[in-house]
């Protein structure tokens, strides 16, 4: 009797337990969030459609703070078929190489960007087939996709602006687009909102105030004033990260120390990789290096340096480019490291092992020869510092030693290299950020320092000039050796100023009408708003508190 008893409990224990299993299920299921047709739904991550609980939605987002938010929009029908309403006499073939989806982003009611996707940033059969559309726009994992590059490119293009502290109301729209003789846009899609929640970090009055300048050798510190108000603000800016990634900031003023601030960690000893700005010295040894006759002249060809013939696409154009024209990235080559498709692209070299063979294996660019345009183009500093490094005695890092660093009284320097060991003239050295600054006053100082003339005086001002325009049809813009050519707005004025400038919004300023030199360090290496942060900080705070 005992034996029946205990299968009949276990068996009224099992289905109890099966009407738990299947009502816990029912109550998962009713849970799960089918996205409705026309919707935008976001989510800090990524699941197939069907798989999102309504827990899992994110419906406020707290910016800068939340590491993940991915979108997914529900379409009553594929892109192609969207596509076919705007170019009703395409084929599909043909509908899917001449549009795709235009995103809108609203905030606070007001449009703050709008882009058609790239032709080429869905495939054909995702344009044919897929009735959802999930990409993250920003994540974590940092993956290779359109989305989050159209994430940056709104907060670059306004959205930065536009969200400040407080709370704000999101809208992304969408729609598609075909590019015929001119643009059409088609009816609104699928939209999703969200609010965002900006906080700030608090900055603390220790955070704030002014940094006191100790006393450093070979510099005097300047007794001139300033508008430390206004430098306060920007510390403020920095703390709160409205200025991200800002490691440092150096104003010399007539020659003397006026601001030397460090932030997120930097102090004075530290040494900063400003990427680029490391192609500025390459210019400066070849000027010394032709100047003591090491190098004949800044026209011989790179011909006199190479047996081109034994090179890859040899051509008479090719071995007539010039040390100067490596200098001012006008040489010709096939190479611009803009442009992703590029043979010359600086990502295309660098996983080579020899980055001189790279770029002299490269073909020449289809154009005239007369009509060589400009174009940034790295391989052809790492080609120029190889010829300086074979000409000079003891190669070109104890060149530069002797000739540069300790004239100036650099210590501290840090070099990076070729996989043929020669110090990397495409970028990476390491100085402070003080000595950067020293590097900076010596150009503006005509290439004196301590009444010692260490770079030819007619080098130095050359240098700096508009040697060569960067765009064609545009009257701003300029390049001179390996040094930058612009004007920085202030006031109702323009200021000509020349700069060493690397990834990451690393800058050496050198201003031609104006007694000083900003150095900015910083390290927000291949972000959207790295350029563009510093030259506000020149525009709108460093030259207000100064003039």
């Amino acid at each position: 009797m005992m034996i029946k008893t205990n299968y009949l409990t276990l068996a009224l224990c099992m289905l109890t337990l099966f009407i738990h299993a299947c009502s816990a299920a029912e109550i998962a299921q009713k849970n799960i969030r089918e996205g409705s047709v026309g919707e935008i739904i976001f989510t800090d991550f990524y699941a197939p459609k069907g798989n999102y609980l309504e827990k899992d939605l994110v419906k406020t987002l707290k910016l800068k703070q939340s590491k993940n938010l991915y979108f997914t929009a529900f379409l009553d029908q594929p892109l192609t078929d969207y596509l076919r309403e705007l170019a009703p006499n395409r084929n599909d073939k043909e509908l899917n190489g001449i549009g795709n989806f235009r995103f809108s982003f609203i905030v606070d009611n007001t449009v703050v960007y709008a882009e058609n996707l790239n032709l080429g940033a869905m495939l054909p059969s995702q344009k044919l087939h897929d009735r959802t559309l999930s990409k993250p726009f920003f994540s974590e994992l940092n993956e290779d996709s359109w989305g989050r590059f159209l994430w940056a490119r709104f907060m670059h293009f306004g959205g930065e602006d536009v969200l400040t502290e407080g709370r704000h109301h999101l809208k992304v729209e969408l729609r598609s687009y075909v590019k015929l003789d001119e643009v059409k846009v088609g009816r609104l899609i699928a939209q999703g909102e969200i609010d965002v929640d900006v906080i700030k970090p608090v900055a603390t009055e220790e955070q704030i105030k002014i940094q006191a300048i100790a006393a450093i050798e070979d510099w005097s510190i300047s007794t001139e004033s300033y508008d430390k108000k206004m430098i306060r603000e920007l510390n403020k800016k920095i703390i709160q990260e409205d200025f991200r990634d800002i490691n440092s900031i150096v104003v010399i003023k007539n020659g003397d120390i006026l601001i030397e601030q460090y932030f997120n960690g930097s102090q004075r000893s530290s040494l900063h990789d400003a990427r680029s700005v490391g192609k500025s010295i390459a210019s400066t040894m070849l000027g010394i290096a032709v100047h003591e006759k090491h190098i004949d002249s800044a026209d011989q060809t790179i011909s006199e340096f190479y047996n081109l013939e034994a090179y890859e696409n040899f051509s008479r154009e090719k071995a007539m480019v010039s040390l100067r024209e490596l200098a001012t990235m006008s040489s010709g080559f096939e190479g611009d490291d803009s442009d992703l498709s590029s043979k010359g692209n600086e990502e295309n070299m660098y996983p080579t092992d020899d980055w001189v063979k790279f770029t002299l294996d490269l073909p020449m660019a289809d154009h005239n020869e007369d009509e060589k345009q400009w174009a940034y183009f790295t391989a052809g500093t790492v080609l120029l510092g190889d010829v300086i490094d074979k000409s000079v005695p003891d190669g070109l890092e104890q060149y530069t030693q002797r000739k540069l660093f300790e004239p100036l009284g650099v210590k501290d320097i840090k070099w990076q290299y070729t996989p043929q060991n020669i110090v990397n003239t495409a970028g990476g050295i390491r100085l402070r950020a003080i000595d950067f600054a020293k590097y900076g006053q010596l150009y503006k100082n005509k290439g004196s320092w301590n009444g010692r003339q260490i770079i030819p005086e007619s080098w130095a001002i050359e240098s700096l000039s508009r040697i060569v325009s960067r765009d064609k049809s545009s009257t701003v813009g300029h390049y001179g050796y390996l040094f930058w050519n612009d004007t920085v707005p202030f006031g109702n004025k323009l200021y000509d100023v020349a700069y060493a400038s690397g990834n990451g919004g690393n800058k050496i300023f050198i201003f031609k009408d104006l007694p000083i030199v900003v150095v900015i360090t910083a390290k927000a290496y291949n972000k959207n708003y790295a350029h563009k942060q510093v030259n506000t900080i020149m525009s709108q705070y460093i030259l207000p508190a100064i003039l």
